[in-house]
C-alpha cells in the first residue's frame, strides 16, 4: 500500500469539500474585510450589502418553512410557522437578542415536532 492510500484516499471528500465549497466564499470574505477598512457603518453600500444579507436569508427562512424535506416535513405548517412567530416574539420581548428568539424557536419547532410525531 501505498501512502496516498493509507493516508491520503479517505480523506479525498472532505479535500475537495473545501476546495470548491469554503475557500471560493472565504477569499471573498476576506476581500470584503480589506475592501470595507475606513468605511462608515452608515454608508450606502453597507446599507446596501446589509438588506441584501436580510433578504438572503428571510428567503432561505421562508423557502425551510414553506417547502420543508426531511424531518422538517413532519412538523405541520402551523408548527412551523408558530415556532418562527415564537421565536421573533421572543427576540422583540428580550430586547432584540438573538440568542434568546433562536432557542425559543428551536425548543418549540421540536416540541411541535415532537407532537406531530406522536399522533
Amino acid at each position: 500500500m501505498s501512502v496516498w492510500e493509507v493516508a491520503i484516499e479517505p480523506l479525498w471528500p472532505y479535500l475537495v469539500l473545501i476546495m470548491v465549497g469554503f475557500l471560493p466564499s472565504e477569499i471573498w470574505r476576506a476581500l470584503a474585510v480589506v475592501l470595507s477598512r475606513g468605511m462608515r457603518d452608515d454608508s450606502e453600500i453597507l446599507v446596501w450589502v446589509r438588506a441584501v444579507a436580510t433578504t438572503l436569508l428571510a428567503g432561505v427562512v421562508v423557502k425551510l418553512l414553506a417547502g420543508p424535506t426531511g424531518a422538517l416535513a413532519l412538523v405541520p405548517i402551523w408548527g412551523r410557522f408558530g415556532a418562527l412567530a415564537l421565536g421573533l416574539g421572543t427576540f422583540y420581548l428580550a430586547r432584540r437578542s438573538v440568542m434568546a428568539g433562536v432557542i425559543v424557536g428551536e425548543i418549540s419547532l421540536i416540541g411541535f415536532a415532537y407532537w406531530a410525531i406522536s399522533q
